[in-house]
């Protein structure tokens, strides 16, 4: 059985390095179901001027290759945007485990409606970064999630 809550914390690192290089907190972590950690990191919209390297994306990059990702599970701070979820959607991810729906109620009823297990940890450490994020930087949030 994962421990989702250590890798959470994990993802939630990635999220506090992007936030101190300037960027958007949002970070995530791709597991196998054995624990191993597939791919890690976190958005780069600031630092690679990338709008579509979110969180999930970088750990996804990470990861590369792989036959197949039924039996993974992806750790997210935030709720996935509509992008992120369907990409795990089209990569058949089989599990979401989520850090943050307060901030953003994300796509966890479009995930679930297409057969991934969503857990919602609602986890306080990831909520604050990206309450502070959103007071801070709003414009920088706007764009993140495609313009107001």
């Amino acid at each position: 059985m994962l421990d989702h809550h250590f890798f959470m914390d994990r993802a939630y690192r990635h999220a506090l390095k992007g936030y101190q290089e300037g960027g958007c907190p949002i970070g995530a972590v791709l597991v196998d179901e054995n624990g191993t950690v597939l791919g890690e990191g976190h958005n780069m919209l600031v630092q690679e001027g990338n709008p579509i390297i979110h969180g999930e994306m970088a750990a996804m990059r990470a990861a590369g290759r792989l036959p197949t990702r039924r039996h993974t599970t992806m750790y997210t701070t935030l709720s996935p945007c509509m992008m992120c979820a369907g990409t795990i959607v089209q990569f058949k991810i089989g599990r979401v485990v989520v850090g943050d729906t307060v901030n953003s109620a994300g796509n966890v009823e479009f995930l679930r409606a297409r057969g991934v297990e969503v857990i919602v940890l609602d986890d306080p450490s990831c909520i604050a970064l990206v309450q502070q994020f959103r007071s801070e930087k709003p414009e920088l949030w706007t764009e993140d999630w495609g313009g107001a």
